[in-house]
C-alpha cells in the first residue's frame, strides 16, 4: 500500500451561500491546508435559494478561495429553497451515496460543518470515519431534526468530538443532552493582516458611496433572516438618522439589496413618512471587501434575538477599529466587553449607544488594539489542527469504527 503523507481530512457542507459559519470553517480548511494537512470539501447542494437570493456554489467567494487555494470541491449537485429543493432532504440516491463514499472513503476524519450534513454522513453503508461536527449556533433547539442527528451519531460512536466557536454553544450543546467530555471551545479568530484600521480604505469606501470623511457611519453586516431581527435594527437606524443629520448606516449581506420585498416592506414599516432618511440606509448586499466596509464604519452593530454564538462581524468590526454595538446573545456580551456596548433590545437605547460608541471611539482604541492577538487566526487553526491530530491518534490507536459489510 503507498503510505500517505499528513492527515486526510474531508469537510462536508450543507452548501455554499453567504454567512458567517461558511466563511470562519474555509479559512480553516484553508488554514490548515497550509500545513501538512489534506482537505477537500463535499457539498451536499450545489445551489442554495434563500435570503431572497440564488446562490450558486461556482459563484461563492468561499468556494473560488478554496478552489484557488487547490482545495478539492465537489457536489452532490441539489437545489435548496421555495424555488426548485431536489426532493425529501432525508432521502438520498445511490448516486448520491456513492459519491459520498468515494469521498469518505479517502478521508482520515471528516468535518461536518454544522450537525445538518449528518443526516448524510448517518446513512447506513458508508464508509465508517471519525466526525467532529463544528457547532456555531447557540439554540440546538431551533435546528429540527438536525440535533436528533446529532445524538444518533454520537451513540453510535460516529461523532467523536464537537467543536463549538463559543462558550455559549458549549453550554446550549451540553444543556441539549451532549456529552461535555466531546464539547471543544475553540473561538472564532480572523487573519489579523487583512482586518485591520486602514485611513486609506476608509476613505475609499465612503468616497464610493459618497459619505464624508467625518460622517458618523454604523456597519450592520447579516443576512436577511428572522434571527438577525432586521425590523429592531432598522427602527433603531430611522432614530438614530433622525438624531444625526451627517450619520450614514450600511447594511450588507444576503438579501440586504433594494430588490428584496420583505426588506422593502420592513423599512417602510420602520420608516414610515420620514422617507428622506432612507437616502442614508445603503443597502450593499453581499460584499467581498468586508475589511474595507469595516474601516469605513465607526460602529459595527448586531442586534439579533437568538441563535448567534460567536458574531464573526463583531470580530472582524473590531479588528479594523470600528465600535461593536450588541444586544446581549451568545457570547456576544464576552466578545464586546471593554471594547463597545451591550443593550437591550429597544430602539432608542440602540441608537443612544451608536451615538455613545462614536463619542468614546478613541477612547476605545488601545483597548481594540491590545485585544488583537485573543481573535488571532493563527490561534484559531492551530487549536483545530491539535484536536483533528488528536482525533486521528486515537482513531488509529483505537480503531472503534468497522467498514459495513
Amino acid at each position: 500500500m503507498r503510505a500517505r503523507r499528513g492527515l486526510h481530512v474531508l469537510s462536508v457542507y450543507e452548501g455554499f451561500f453567504s454567512g458567517g459559519a461558511r466563511i470562519v470553517h474555509s479559512d480553516v480548511v484553508l488554514g490548515l491546508q497550509e500545513g501538512d494537512q489534506h482537505h477537500r470539501v463535499l457539498s451536499i447542494h450545489g445551489e442554495v435559494h434563500r435570503e431572497a437570493t440564488r446562490q450558486r456554489m461556482e459563484d461563492d467567494a468561499c468556494y473560488r478561495s478554496l478552489t484557488a487555494a487547490g482545495v478539492g470541491v465537489t457536489s452532490l449537485g441539489r437545489s435548496f429553497g421555495p424555488a426548485g429543493a431536489s426532493g425529501d432532504p432525508a432521502v438520498f440516491t445511490g448516486p448520491e451515496l456513492a459519491d459520498t463514499a468515494r469521498a469518505t472513503a479517502d478521508a482520515d476524519v471528516i468535518l461536518s460543518l454544522k450537525e445538518q450534513p449528518l443526516r448524510l454522513l448517518n446513512q447506513a453503508g458508508l464508509p465508517r470515519r471519525p466526525v467532529v461536527v463544528c457547532l456555531h449556533r447557540s439554540d440546538p433547539e431551533n435546528q429540527g431534526a438536525a440535533l436528533d442527528e446529532l445524538k444518533a451519531a454520537i451513540a453510535d460512536g460516529t461523532v467523536v468530538a464537537c467543536v463549538c466557536c463559543a462558550e455559549s454553544t458549549r453550554a446550549a450543546y451540553e444543556a441539549a443532552g451532549v456529552p461535555g467530555e466531546l464539547l471543544h471551545v475553540i473561538p472564532n479568530g480572523v487573519d489579523l493582516e487583512r482586518f485591520r484600521p486602514d485611513p486609506a480604505r476608509r476613505l475609499a469606501l465612503r468616497t464610493s458611496l459618497t459619505i464624508p470623511a467625518d460622517a458618523p457611519v454604523v456597519v450592520f453586516a447579516a443576512r436577511y433572516d428572522a434571527m438577525k431581527n432586521v425590523p429592531l435594527f432598522l427602527r433603531a437606524a430611522r432614530e438614530w438618522l433622525a438624531r444625526e443629520p451627517q450619520g450614514h448606516a450600511l447594511m450588507c449581506g444576503a438579501g440586504m439589496t433594494p430588490v428584496n420585498p420583505g426588506l422593502d416592506a420592513d423599512i417602510e414599516t420602520a420608516f414610515g413618512d420620514e422617507r428622506g432618511l432612507v437616502d442614508r440606509l445603503h443597502r450593499l448586499g453581499v460584499r467581498h471587501d468586508m475589511e474595507q466596509v469595516y474601516a469605513a464604519a465607526d460602529v459595527v452593530a448586531l442586534t439579533s434575538s437568538w441563535g448567534e454564538a460567536a458574531p464573526l462581524c463583531l470580530v472582524e468590526g473590531m479588528m479594523c477599529g470600528a465600535v461593536p454595538v450588541a444586544t446581549d446573545v451568545g457570547d456576544s456580551a464576552a466578545i464586546v466587553a471593554g471594547h463597545g456596548f451591550v443593550t437591550p433590545p429597544d430602539p432608542g437605547a440602540i441608537a443612544s449607544a451608536w451615538s455613545e460608541a462614536i463619542a468614546a471611539r478613541a477612547d476605545l482604541a488601545p483597548a481594540l488594539a491590545a485585544s488583537r492577538e485573543r481573535f488571532s487566526r493563527t490561534r484559531m487553526i492551530a487549536a483545530y489542527a491539535a484536536l483533528l491530530d488528536g482525533v486521528h491518534t486515537r482513531a488509529t490507536v483505537q480503531p472503534g469504527l468497522p467498514e459495513p459489510l
